[in-house]
């Protein structure tokens, strides 16, 4: 029996990689189907294989994992945030980023496309990027100076995922961290804002000292898997001022002496945030329940 980590998956198959870098590939075992179990690319399992012909036949347990992208025991997503074409949206990244929060997946902002800004433009990219930073996020800014230096060092000896927005970059971006990957790119059709799905599997990629998922791109985002009374647990300042809310348990919506609308009122906490979690509030309560079948 040998153990490993998956680093790719396509049409039923995984490859996995060993701790001396050896890749062998195996298939999943009929009972994972059964048991409604299925390994994802970044998961450690216990394999047998011989002429890259075998199964898998325990998985260890996760650290973490996403949704969407579909990935396992991750070090940290970068969020490749475009500032135009297509335009920045708040409530996009800010979507993302409690997903991430509720994930324990560590973010860090990558806002790129900064050269397509004018002089004004880019000021007030400056100040949204300083708010976030306020906040608690790492923030890059594809503009600053040796920020593909700096941006491998956040990865260095860290399992990463790349996600955004489809036509954000993302590819253009590891292309630039490593022309070797030749990584397809897809231009953005200015008519529909929208790009062409250019990256067609889940692949950890071996880019110096990092493992790096290069995942689909998508311009929504999945319904939020988690009670409505959750939610507010991942927005870091408001897990700060909420102990000063005067009912325990305040929804911070229509309740008296609530902290965060003060906070709010006073700019500690930025309005575009709570009218992230406004919207988010109602997004959930209105979601229907999943019902999971056999199929």
């Amino acid at each position: 029996m040998k153990t490993g980590r998956i680093i790719r998956s396509l049409s039923g198959y995984y490859d996995i990689q060993l701790s001396d870098g050896d890749i062998e590939r195996a298939r999943a075992r009929g009972e994972f189907r059964k048991s409604k179990q299925k390994p994802l690319v970044g998961d450690f399992v216990d394999f047998e294989s011989q002429n890259n012909e075998g199964f898998i036949w325990a998985i260890h347990q996760r650290e973490n994992s996403l949704v969407r992208p579909l990935v396992a025991n991750i070090d940290l997503a970068v969020i490749v945030t475009a500032v135009k074409e297509p335009d920045f949206a708040s409530n996009l990244l800010d979507r993302q980023l409690v997903a991430l929060e509720a994930a324990n997946v560590t973010p860090l902002i990558y806002f790129s496309k900064v050269d397509l800004l004018n002089e004004s433009e880019i000021k007030h990219l400056h100040q949204i990027a300083v708010d976030y930073q306020s906040i608690g996020y790492n923030v890059i800014l594809s503009d600053e100076k040796n920020v593909l230096k700096t941006l491998e060092f956040s990865l260095q000896k860290k399992v990463s995922v790349f996600m955004g927005q489809t036509g954000a970059g993302k590819s253009t971006l590891l292309n630039h961290l490593s022309p070797r990957l030749g990584l397809e790119t897809g231009e953005v059709s200015k008519a529909l804002s929208r790009g062409k799905h250019t990256t067609r599997q889940v692949t950890l990629i071996q880019i110096n000292e990092a493992l790096i998922a290069d995942t689909p791109g998508f311009s929504s985002y999945e319904v939020f898997d988690f009670p409505v009374e959750d939610l507010d647990d991942y927005f870091p300042e408001f897990v700060e001022k909420r102990p000063g809310c005067r009912f325990r348990g305040c929804l911070h919506l229509n309740e008296p002496k609530c902290a965060i609308k003060e906070a709010v009122a006073v700019g500690t906490i930025l309005t575009s945030r709570y009218n992230s979690y406004k919207a988010f509030y109602e997004l959930i309560k209105a979601q229907k329940p999943k019902y999971k079948t056999d199929n």
